[in-house]
């Protein structure tokens, strides 16, 4: 893994630590980072830091040329290592502007329709300047277009046992009116252990039949051998899991049955019954929850009926996730796994407010899910699943490795 030196003056230290000079002190770390990156992924390629001999050597260093990125943190200058071999490429800014070009995109489509704000105007005539017109807009979008909708449209080659599903509402202008757009998410964990975004779609509503088209798209692509799905407890897309993944297991969610719950539970019980909820949610097995259930019902049924009655209902699909060895039971049961997916792509929203069009919204979307998939599928693991595909093949060995 490379190894990055940022070098951080006492000028700099100081600016990020005021008020008056914050934003140009984070602009001069950005540059920082992203030209040690740029330095470190030449070492790589080269296969020698500077003045090294060795054998892996593959070419030499030939300068640097300077390239200029906007981004909303200021204009970032860029020293681009070059090679005699003139063959030196980067993905990273391409990857990190993708998400930052649909931005401004959209903002420009919003000062060109007439319908932005003077937040956007302001934002969009500092990154892009005062003058741009409709064909400037037009060749922007056939360069991001393309690499959306192949990121969109692509073939989902591995197998994906884990799905966490969510949607988001947004504001679109459409036939002259602001109507609310569902934008419906599928988080997958491939055989493999990472996380992919493998799907995403804008929807008029959040029914059956639009989470069924979604679906039906994503096992068009070659979505296949789901075993679990976690979502929150959406009738019409309940409805759909069942529909389209017969045969894989529903998790509710059990961050949101939670705050349902509570809200049938006296105040005054609360804080107990958070305990006793905690209780039922880390059994270790299903009959151990089911013993949890039953004090449950005997400590509450008659002064809280209401949320009695909602745990029977609805304690076959909370506890879903038992049926996995232990170790991928937490990170499963429940969909706070996008929730900073969620956050981020609520903080590019916020911005908007109101998206031109629709195509406006597949694009920045698709970017920032292009790019969060990238994120996740070259860090970390999100699971080891050699447990789990033992336990397909035997069940009580898995569970004794895991306890």
């Amino acid at each position: 893994m490379a190894q990055f030196n940022i070098t951080l003056t006492t000028e700099l230290l100081h600016g990020l630590f005021s008020n008056n000079g914050r934003d140009q002190a984070v602009t001069k770390l950005m540059e920082e980072i992203f030209n040690q990156v740029l330095l470190a992924q030449s070492e790589d390629q080269i296969g020698a830091a500077p003045y090294e001999r060795t054998n892996e050597r593959t070419c030499y260093r030939n300068g640097f040329r300077d390239r200029n990125l906007t981004t909303r943190v200021g204009h970032l200058t860029l020293h681009v290592p070059r090679l005699r071999n003139g063959d030196f490429s980067t993905e990273l800014f391409e990857r990190y502007q993708r998400s930052e070009q649909a931005l401004v995109l959209a903002m420009m489509e919003m000062v060109i329709n007439g319908v932005s704000t003077r937040k956007v105007e302001r934002i969009t005539e500092e990154l892009c300047g005062k003058k741009f017109s409709k064909s400037t807009v037009s060749k922007l979008c056939e360069s991001l277009d393309p690499v959306v909708n192949a990121f969109k449209n692509r073939p989902l080659e591995s197998h994906y046992p884990f799905l966490i599903v969510d949607a988001l509402y947004l504001k679109v202008r459409a036939n002259q009116r602001v109507q609310s757009r569902g934008l419906l998410i599928a988080i997958g964990i491939n055989s493999e252990g990472y996380r992919e975004v493998i799907g995403f779609q804008v929807a008029n509503t959040e029914s059956e039949s639009s989470w069924s088209d979604f679906f039906s798209s994503l096992k068009n692509r070659g979505l296949k051998d789901v075993r679990l799905v976690t979502s929150d407890n959406h009738k019409g897309l309940v409805s759909a899991i069942h529909k389209e993944f017969q045969g894989a297991t529903w998790q509710r969610c059990q961050t949101h049955f939670s705050r349902n719950i509570l809200d049938q539970t006296p105040k005054s019980l609360q804080p107990i019954f958070k305990e006793d909820l905690r209780q039922l949610y880390e059994a270790i097995d299903i009959e151990s929850a089911m013993k949890v259930r039953d004090n449950i019902f005997l400590k509450y049924e008659t002064v809280a009926p209401k949320a009695m009655a909602l745990l029977d209902e609805a304690f076959a699909d909370i506890t879903g996730v038992l049926t996995l060895p232990l170790k991928y039971r937490k990170r499963l049961r429940t969909t706070n796994g996008v929730e900073r997916l969620n956050q981020e792509i609520r903080r590019r929203e916020r911005v908007i407010r109101i998206f031109p069009n629709e195509e406006s919204v597949i694009r920045l979307m698709g970017a920032l899910l292009m790019e969060q998939s990238e994120i996740w599928q070259t860090g970390r693991k999100y699971f080891e699943m050699d447990l789990f595909y033992q336990s397909l093949q035997s069940p009580q060995k898995a569970d004794n490795q895991a306890a």
